[in-house]
């Protein structure tokens, strides 16, 4: 099925001709860059959209795995933190996130001669509540993965035989999406959860989320994790080390990481 839906993906992009792909480096959206770049070649443009709630770390991965691929790489700075309506974090603050990227990325590729702005939504986002969505299909963006009906795990099987060595690489949305609906969102806040999510990471827990509520830090790590993370973390390093970065209380979610938790408390016409 995956053989199929990989030459569906290649059809596409030889219709589009020339494509921008909005390209944050996560494993969809490299996995449209890697079929872009094969069909099109030179003729396929990668966009990275810079602000404070990419971490830093993401970055990086963005522009190496970009590298390997060989696709065309730029970056362009996005201002969602100049929008009220987008750091008053409201159940819809994704909409004005991806207004802003797709208001800047329109433009570009418009110019450059791209007729097309692509981005990595795939089948399973559909299931979401992802306002996100709609502001990318009002500014006329394509996206493959779902017009294809490839699902996440589809993206990492499909990655993986095409060589990407990423393919099994943790989901790693925004960093605004650490905070519950409602809290206003600073650039203080989102550096702050970045570094302790890197922190984190440097101590060889991948797959996790730094949730802010307030002055808390809550850490989610998978449920079959968590015993160990106990037994073989310095507790009292690790707490040191979050106030240091601006936390004042620091607990441990017992029900684990959970993609799309801070959603719970939505109303289901909502979603």
């Amino acid at each position: 099925m995956t053989k199929q839906k990989l030459a569906q993906l290649k059809a596409i992009f030889a219709e589009m001709d020339r494509a921008l792909i909005a390209y944050s480096g996560g494993i969809d959206s490299s996995l449209v860059a890697k079929i872009a770049y094969d069909v099109l070649g030179d003729r396929a443009l990668a966009i990275t959209a810079v602000s404070p709630s990419l971490l830093p770390e993401e970055l990086d991965d963005a522009q190496i795995q970009a590298d390997k691929i060989g696709i065309r790489h730029e970056l362009v700075e996005t201002h969602e933190m100049d929008n009220p309506n987008y750091t008053a974090n409201p159940v819809n603050r994704c909409y004005f996130c991806k207004s802003e990227l797709h208001d800047t990325l329109k433009p570009i590729a418009i110019n450059l001669g791209y007729p097309y702005v692509v981005d990595g939504v795939n089948a399973d986002d559909l299931k979401d509540y992802r306002p996100g969505i709609q502001a990318a299909k009002e500014r006329g963006a394509r996206s493959p993965l779902a017009e294809v009906g490839i699902s996440k795990a589809e993206v990492r099987q499909l990655s993986q035989q095409l060589g990407l060595s990423w393919w099994d690489k943790p989901a790693q949305p925004c960093l605004s999406s650490r905070f519950p609906y409602g809290e206003e969102i600073t650039v203080a806040k989102l550096q702050r959860v970045g570094r302790a999510e890197i922190y984190l990471r440097k101590l060889g827990w991948k797959n996790l989320r730094v949730r802010s509520e307030g002055d808390t830090a809550k850490i989610e790590l998978m449920p079959d994790q968590i015993k160990d993370f106990v037994l073989t973390t310095d507790l009292p390093q690790l707490i040191a080390t979050f106030q240091g970065y601006g936390f004042i209380y620091v607990t441990l979610d017992l029900e684990g990481y959970r993609s799309g938790k801070l959603n719970q408390v939505l109303d289901s016409s909502i979603c």
